[in-house]
């Protein structure tokens, strides 16, 4: 940590920015997949398999960050709430306590669930190898999958129930992250929008790298007949959604601040406009609330490069959000005396583009070893078609 830009008052900056970031990322590919099946919409069979690895990989890569802000990492085990030797009982009020646990049961309800969709793939791809190690290696993952009629019972009847507990999880997963704020006194942060604000945020940014890896997969694979106009014309109007309940958070805290009367609030508020971070501010505003509105559009909808730069300047904006809410309620203290500044570092700015890099390294992994769409789905699709036809 001692090369980090943090330091008093500002202890916290890159390093939480950055886990709630990837967090938020997460709360959405398993969503996605979730609700549309669900709400049984077929055109989710395109992209439910690579958002669900999109969630997996976000959480991964999230839960480094707090391990890391430790300071000594080889005692992540801290970070469990436990009675350790020295009597420090977990304090049950605290929604730091409820993160971790939220947050361990979305990422193994979401393996589940990622992994429950691919047992009949790994048996064709078991069925279709030519060396017998891989034929091994796929047959272990299948799971002795056969396609009889109660394998397919059985997968259904699990697959709704992960389902239906993956919608509530997410909404509680990303309030508790919000409410690890909101308990604080700290002005900018006491606010009890914050859970709701924090969904939204996460859905929004979620889907806009969504749409960021279904335009790149679509464009080097060529699966213009599998992720169509229609499925990004879809993601684009959820983003659409998402960004005007997130405008509508922005006027609602500047209200409230303005409301309550407090005068550290209204400061606070002020001084995220005019104040030494004010370019973040306004930038972050650019980002996420502006340039979304071009989503009006039918035209930009349909055209898949300007749907790729709009969702990377609003997962550009969600980081900025982040940023400028963690560190402006912390640079100004109640006290003059206590004021301080954050600059990052060289380092601060490795690890945020070194996550991103990891990232994008375990897609290609993913793409590389097990099929980005669903074969079982699309089959499922296309006799449903032939059918109605």
């Amino acid at each position: 940590m001692g090369i980090w830009g943090l330091n008093v008052p500002v202890v916290w900056a890159f390093d939480i920015t950055n886990y709630v970031w990837w967090i938020a990322i997460a709360m959405s590919g398993t969503f996605i997949s979730a609700a549309l099946h669900l709400t049984r919409q077929p055109w989710g069979a395109s992209i439910s398999r690579f958002a669900e690895a999109m969630t997996i990989f976000a959480l991964a890569i999230a839960g480094m960050f707090p391990i890391l802000h430790l300071g000594r990492p080889w005692f992540f085990y801290w970070l469990a709430p436990y009675p350790n030797v020295m009597s420090l009982w977990p304090q049950w009020r605290s929604p730091l306590v409820w993160d971790f646990f939220a947050i361990l049961a979305y990422l193994l309800l979401s393996l589940m669930f990622w992994y429950l969709g691919l047992i009949p793939d790994f048996a064709t791809l078991r069925d279709r190898a030519r060396r017998r190690s891989v034929q091994i290696a796929y047959g272990l993952l299948a799971l002795g999958w056969r396609g009889e009629a109660r394998h397919w019972q059985r997968r259904q009847s699990a697959h709704l129930l992960l389902a239906g507990l993956a919608v509530p999880l997410v909404v509680s997963v990303h309030s508790v992250v919000g409410l690890d704020f909101a308990t604080g006194n700290t002005p900018g942060w006491h606010s009890t929008i914050f859970p709701p604000f924090f969904v939204a945020g996460a859905m929004f940014s979620g889907f806009a790298m969504a749409m960021t890896i279904a335009v790149l997969l679509r464009r080097a694979f060529d699966l213009r007949d599998f992720i169509t106009d229609r499925h990004l014309d879809n993601l684009a109007k959820l983003i659409l959604a998402m960004g005007l309940v997130l405008a509508y958070s922005y006027v609602m805290e500047i209200f409230m601040a303005w409301y309550s009367a407090d005068r550290y609030e209204i400061y606070t508020a002020l001084n995220r406009m005019r104040g030494p971070y004010a370019p973040v501010y306004w930038a972050l505003i650019l980002c996420v609330v502006v340039v979304p509105q071009a989503l009006w559009s039918r035209r930009v909808r349909h055209s898949p490069w300007v749907l790729f730069a709009i969702s990377i300047v609003i997962n550009v904006g969600m980081w900025l959000e982040r940023f400028m809410l963690i560190v402006t309620s912390e640079h100004r203290d109640f006290l003059p005396s206590a004021w301080g500044m954050f600059y990052p570092t060289i380092w601060d700015w490795a690890i945020l583009f070194g996550s991103i890099g990891f990232f994008a390294w375990l897609l290609l992994l993913f793409v590389r070893f097990l099929p980005l769409i669903s074969m079982t789905e699309m089959r499922e699709l296309l006799a449903r078609q032939q059918g109605g036809s």
